[in-house]
């Protein structure tokens, strides 16, 4: 089997400037908020000029639809790789699961104020839940499975459907404290927050420090 081809240097630098620019969105995003995003203000984050984003991106709707897609394929990749590693157990898939939600890389402060201004959005912007529909639709099916399993491993009274918004619910909650409290706890408290509902949820699987307890 031959090797794939490698990507001429031209091309490698053209990714590395659109990365550039996705990246210095995130960052105005969180600072500025959707509404206040603009081109100019995005170039100058990046430290490029307002030709070079829009020589890129033709436009700041663009711009902003291939940002939340960078950032729904970047939670993807995490959470599956992280579920490849964990192994067949649903207990240690779950607990995989939940360490990518609270993992250093994926919760910057640009991140999650990203992530913030595009759910302020979503309602009226069909476009913006098109684009993470699938991936979303993936993420659920998946904990729902899990927490299927976990049922049955204990026969806990539980909707597995209920069981994995519950889970969801007080994930993204802490998502939204982190950045929208005045004085907001640490991201270490957050992952405690929700290693007790998963506690409350399977207490015959877990602990509320998240260690597990064996049968």
């Amino acid at each position: 089997m031959t090797a794939d081809p490698e990507k001429p240097p031209r091309t490698l630098a053209r990714e590395a400037r659109r990365l550039q620019v996705i990246e210095a969105t995130i960052a105005t995003l969180a600072a500025r908020g959707h509404a206040r995003t603009t081109l100019t203000e995005v170039a100058r984050t990046a430290g490029i000029s307002h030709g070079l984003v829009l020589f890129h991106f033709d436009s700041k709707e663009k711009l902003l639809a291939e940002t939340l897609a960078f950032l729904a394929e970047e939670y993807q990749t995490h959470w599956q790789a992280a579920l490849d590693g964990a192994g067949e157990d649903p207990a240690d898939q779950i607990l995989a699961l939940i360490a990518v939600d609270f993992a250093p890389a994926l919760t910057t402060q640009a991140r999650l104020g990203a992530w913030c201004a595009f759910w302020g959005e979503a309602q009226s912007r069909p476009d913006y839940q098109t684009a993470c529909g699938e991936k979303d639709a993936s993420y659920v099916a998946k904990m729902e499975t899990i927490c299927a399993a976990l049922i049955r491993q204990r026969s806990y009274p539980l909707d597995p459907v209920i069981a994995a918004r519950i889970l969801r619910v007080v994930i993204e909650g802490t998502w939204l404290d982190l950045m929208t409290l005045h004085t907001p706890y640490a991201v270490d408290e957050a992952r405690r927050t929700v290693m007790t509902a998963l506690a409350l949820c399977f207490p015959r699987h877990f602990a509320q420090d998240g260690s597990r307890l064996r049968a």
